[in-house]
């Protein structure tokens, strides 16, 4: 506990600041989350880093998760779509050159890696810069309050297990108070930051958020269980890796594009 407590307060003193500033931090904070994230699901399948599926694969989650403007500087037929579909191009040629040493399912792995991690990873940038701090923190606090709900709730009250073949610690009891828990928070939040649409359809919003964020803790999940690890990494002391931290918000963040409040 001691070493989680301590990991959690350097890296929130990391963390913070970057929100805070924003701009080209966050572009950056992101990118590099970004490839850390992507070299979990690597040394996860027990391939190494140092190969060329994935410097293309963190080529290809580099080009997913920098913002529009990184990409200016592209002659006019060639666009973010382009870049990404000549690094699948590329992991696709080399079940040729490695004679399927890397093959179609490994490169099938990488691809849908980089898309799935960059896709988070971009708006977490984007919902910094484009719609703002305040957006930011709503989503990040009700992630983080349906964690701690979910673990408080379901450690005192807990009875039925809510997914037990992917996470046999998750309750049904833990889970709906996770739910409870964020949407108080985001009840209370709103009265103070208001966001894009009125308080309902933002409550609403936020009981969706809240939902899809133990989703994305249940695939990673998922992913651990397959290939038989507790962490997606080590790089957090008593926290695991970057994919244990943001696996929720890989899929909330993106919701919130969908939304069109970003």
């Amino acid at each position: 506990m001691k070493q989680r407590v301590i990991t959690a307060v350097v890296a929130l003193a990391i963390f913070i600041p970057i929100l805070i500033a924003g701009g080209g931090w966050i572009d950056i904070a992101g990118a590099v989350l970004a490839v850390i994230a992507l070299s979990e699901v690597f040394i996860m399948r027990k391939r190494i880093l140092v190969s060329a599926d994935y410097l293309i694969a963190a080529l290809g989650v580099l080009v997913v998760v920098l913002p529009n403007s990184f990409f200016r500087w592209l002659p006019a037929f060639l666009g973010r779509i382009d870049l990404i579909y000549i690094a699948v191009a590329l992991l696709l040629f080399l079940t040729v050159t490695t004679k399927n040493k890397t093959t179609f399912d490994d490169i099938g792995v990488s691809v849908l890696s980089f898309f799935y991690i960059g896709t988070g990873f971009h708006y977490l940038i984007s919902v910094r810069n484009d719609a703002g701090l305040d957006t930011l923190m709503f989503a990040l606090l009700i992630v983080w309050l349906t964690d701690t709900g979910a673990y408080m709730i379901g450690r005192k009250l807990g009875r039925h297990k809510l997914w037990p073949a992917i996470s046999p610690n998750k309750t049904i009891e833990g889970s709906l108070g996770g739910i409870a828990l964020a949407l108080i928070t985001a009840a209370i939040y709103l009265m103070f930051f208001p966001q894009y649409y009125t308080f309902w359809p933002m409550m609403g919003i936020a009981l969706f958020l809240s939902v899809i964020g133990q989703i994305g803790d249940l695939i990673e999940s998922a992913l651990k269980r397959f290939y038989g690890v507790k962490d997606s990494g080590k790089i957090l002391p008593g926290h695991g890796g970057i994919l244990d931290r943001f696996d929720s918000l890989l899929l909330v963040l993106p919701m919130l594009h969908l939304f069109g409040i970003v």
